[in-house]
């Protein structure tokens, strides 16, 4: 029987447990953390925060995944009159339609964008400059980087026409990720799954295979390999709550700049006490820019969305997430080129800035999928439930 080290008890790492065990082996999953989730973790108390974005894509591999294994949970649909207050800020000023020229890039007759050329070149081509920057600005819902337009177009494409996709593809498990951990913990003590919290793994095990699900700084440092380098997006976290008031946007897109502000209790009043809203803004920051800088910024938003919004906080808070918003692709670059899953003796990669495909915490399951596979001497796993 296979015998497998998960160093890390997010998302990747309990994918990667839960695959393994389900396949036949015996699996320990360490975890510094005194719970398991890592980004995906949902804060207690009244006010129940993520490390940024509450949503799950239906469009990729791990919805199929966690729903036949009965992870995802009751979901919180969006009222149809909450979706309909969708904001853009375009030029100074709210609207409830994109510009047209942005509009351009999501026709059917677009074909695939180029890997080795930059976004706003190629989408220039198409909508012009202000259509092309308007549609990379709203892509930072899915992208967190302060420059999307410099990236591989054909990446930004592709983010592009998922966040712009009608039915939308998030959908929210209701309390956010918590319960979704919760789930997927449960499972695999039941598959005999060892797991051990507050378990800091300083040194890799001499027995192997091990699977390292951790961000990519901490595998690099682990490992002590200085290869273990991505590019990846750095954001200002703005979390607070208000008193509640009717005529309160759903959620402010910036296409004037990268920026994204969303009131999740909108779709999920779970998250807050009675009588309150929680909302969140992502605001990207350049390399130069502060916490403060982008503040600043999510607070123009907030002015123009949510009116009023300062007499009637309750509670707030802020953070900086630096390098732990998933890979981003230079033009000329693709996944394939990001830092390999399989590093050789016995070790393997999982996360969200290695070589593996899908948006956000896809690029965790798929690696994770595929780190199990290579770990266990197997080209694919029976993942006829996958």
């Amino acid at each position: 029987m296979h015998r497998i080290t998960v160093i890390g008890g997010g998302f990747a790492g309990l994918t990667a447990a839960i695959t393994a065990a389900e396949a036949g082996a015996r699996v320990t999953v360490h975890e510094s953390h005194h719970t398991l989730g890592g980004r995906a973790r949902t804060a207690e108390g009244p006010y129940r925060t993520n490390d940024g974005p509450h949503a799950l894509y239906n469009g990729g591999p791990h919805w199929a995944w966690l729903r036949q294994r009965d992870l995802i949970g009751p979901l919180a649909p969006i009222p149809p009159l909450e979706a309909a207050r969708l904001r853009l800020r375009h030029k100074g000023a709210l609207r409830r339609t994109p510009p047209f020229a942005m509009l351009k890039l999501l026709r059917r007759g677009v074909g695939p964008a180029p890997v080795d050329i930059d976004f706003l070149t190629w989408a220039t081509g198409i909508a012009g400059e202000e259509g092309a920057r308007a549609a990379a600005h709203y892509c930072a819902v899915a992208l967190f980087h302060h420059d999307p337009e410099s990236l591989s177009a054909a990446f930004v494409q592709e983010r592009l026409r998922r966040a712009a996709k009608l039915p939308p593809e998030a959908h929210y498990p209701r309390g956010g990720w918590a319960g979704v951990v919760d789930r997927m913990a449960a499972l695999a003590w039941n598959l005999g799954v060892r797991v051990e919290t507050l378990s800091r793994v300083d040194a890799l095990p001499t027995e192997t295979p091990v699977v390292v699900a951790t961000s990519l700084g901490a595998a690099r440092r682990l490992l002590d390999d200085s290869s273990l380098t991505w590019p990846s997006g750095r954001t200002a976290l703005v979390d607070l709550a208000v008193r509640t008031r009717r005529g309160d946007a759903f959620a402010v897109s910036d296409l004037d700049a990268p920026g994204w502000i969303e009131r999740f209790t909108a779709q999920d009043r779970t998250l807050a006490p009675a009588g309150e809203q929680l909302i969140q803004g992502q605001i990207p920051l350049a390399p130069d820019e502060s916490k403060a800088d982008g503040t600043a910024r999510a607070e123009e938003l907030l002015d123009l969305g949510f009116p009023g919004w300062r007499e009637r906080l309750t509670w707030r808070r802020e953070a900086v997430a630096n390098g732990r918003t998933g890979a981003v692709d230079l033009p000329g670059t693709t996944w394939r080129d990001r830092p390999a899953v399989d590093r050789g003796d016995g070790v393997y990669l999982a996360g969200d800035q290695v070589a593996a495909p899908g948006l956000l915490s896809e690029v965790s399951f798929n690696s994770a999928l595929t780190a199990v596979s290579l770990a266990l001497g197997r080209r694919e796993l029976d993942l006829k439930h996958a």
